[in-house]
């Protein structure tokens, strides 16, 4: 049986359809021209925004990060379709960004994470990653791992499955970084990419945008303390103590900390817009 068109439960950020080609996964939901099987890749580029539409000027809903998987729908001409693997998040990347699928071993723990052409500190800096990304590492030579793309001191890199103690200091390292909608790196995050990669350090996988947050995080709590989440509308911060926020926010173009009370009264309009505090 074909339906006529998408379900109303259908949310288009983790849900991948389109009229001309779907997921098989929302087959029974959405009626499509063409179903397809989507296919594990991994991202090889340091970083590519995942866009709304084919274009470079499109706008972007998220970032992937090297090592990261893609599950392409579609591969063609400069872009691929799909959705990350680590959160499902649906939309268009340069073809060139993804390859073959690898299994990495580990994640890029610090702001950037260097890497050299040789075991040596003094050896030529060849490039660097974002916290979050992901490599597969093939040995060790003295201080460095042996990884697929060069010599990474060990002291930026953890082994995947092994967590940040604290995940709150993660998020504070990302202070005074620029804010960016659909960022989840030291050059540019916006207030959900924060959250979630915080998070992700910290073990603990979240959702890509706040109101999915929202939806999935925690209990509401009466008092705020250290490592509670702030949800406004359309918004979403961390308390690094019990007055205090930490987020990336547009109105300071940046990832600042200040009185949870100054971001609520600016916020605006009579109805107090914090929608509720949240636990993990």
């Amino acid at each position: 049986m074909r339906l006529a068109g998408a379900s109303p439960v259908l949310d288009h950020r983790v849900c991948a359809f389109r009229r001309d080609l779907a997921d098989v996964a929302v087959a029974g939901d959405y009626a499509a021209a063409a179903y397809a099987q989507p296919q594990k890749m991994s991202c090889i580029a340091s970083r590519a925004m995942v866009r709304e539409a084919p274009r470079v000027d499109a706008g972007a809903g998220s970032e992937l990060l090297r090592g990261e998987p893609f599950l392409a729908m579609e591969v063609g001409g400069e872009w691929a379709w799909g959705y990350c693997g680590a959160d499902r998040y649906v939309g268009y990347v340069p073809a060139a960004a993804i390859g073959a699928a690898t299994a990495p071993t580990h994640r890029i723990s610090t702001p950037s994470g260097l890497i050299f052409g040789n075991a040596d500190v003094r050896a030529a800096h060849v490039g660097e990653l974002p916290m979050g990304s992901l490599v597969v590492a093939t040995g060790r030579e003295g201080a460095f791992h042996v990884t697929d793309i060069g010599f990474i001191h060990h002291r930026h890199l953890t082994p995947i499955g092994e967590a940040a103690p604290d995940w709150v200091a993660v998020a504070e390292q990302f202070v005074g970084t620029p804010y960016l909608w659909g960022g989840r790196t030291r050059s540019g995050i916006d207030c959900s990419g924060l959250v979630q990669m915080a998070l992700g350090a910290g073990g603990i996988a979240a959702p890509r945008d706040s109101d999915m947050q929202l939806a999935a995080l925690g209990k509401p709590v009466e008092t705020p303390k250290r490592g509670d989440l702030a949800f406004f509308r359309g918004h979403v911060g961390i308390m690094i103590d019990e007055t205090n926020l930490l987020h990336a926010n547009a109105y300071w173009m940046a990832t600042v900390i200040e009185p949870l009370e100054l971001v609520a009264t600016r916020s605006g309009g009579d109805q107090r817009p914090l929608i509720g505090l949240r636990r993990l």
